[in-house]
């Protein structure tokens, strides 16, 4: 065959109206579909920790307003109940009676307040007789006590208070010391 044979293209044929060959375009795949749907996971499980976290934050505060209202008003119901002592400490201070009678009302008056503290739980402690314990009582003396075993509590001064496990104030004792020789003197501790 010759050059002469071979069919020539016309610019015609060049020029006709028949689409250009695309480029192959690559389907998009399951990898990309996967990546679609993990991205969208990961922002709806992020919307949900935000919504969870401002749950919690209101949650919080609202606990805590509850809370504070209610120690509010613990303190306004114990006050409410503390007051007709109040009320009657300050007539046996107006009072004009005998001595005996006024002090037959500031007894009463203490029992009342005792009874109102007790009502909340809290526990007076008069120690004497028991042994010293450092954790609940304050010792402001050791001294010899004739007749009292050592590490006794001879006095108590001043009451504790406990209310549940909790030591609200330690009760202020004289400790009974074993007696040492002739002449021993009081051991005054450091005071706290």
């Amino acid at each position: 065959m010759s050059a002469s044979n071979l069919p020539v293209a016309s610019d015609e044929a060049l020029t006709s109206d028949a689409p250009a060959p695309k480029p192959p375009v690559e389907d998009p795949g399951p990898e990309a579909e996967r990546l679609t749907i993990l991205e969208q996971e990961a922002a709806s499980l992020k919307d949900q920790l935000l919504r969870h976290r401002a749950d919690f934050a209101n949650y919080k505060r609202r606990v805590d307003r509850e809370q504070q209202a209610a120690g509010h008003a613990e303190v306004v119901h114990l006050l409410s109940d503390l007051l007709p002592s109040l009320d009657a400490l300050e007539k046996a201070l107006a009072a004009r009676g005998t001595a005996d009678e006024i002090r037959a009302g500031v007894e009463i008056t203490l029992k009342d307040i005792a009874t109102t503290i007790g009502n909340r739980g809290v526990k007076i402690e008069d120690p004497t007789g028991e042994k010293f314990d450092p954790l609940r009582h304050q010792a402001l003396s050791y001294e010899p006590v004739p007749g009292v075993e050592d590490g006794t509590i001879a006095t108590c001064y001043r009451k504790g208070y406990i209310m549940g496990d909790r030591l609200i104030r330690p009760a202020l004792v004289r400790v009974a010391q074993a007696a040492a020789e002739e002449g021993t003197s009081v051991i005054e501790p450091v005071s706290h």
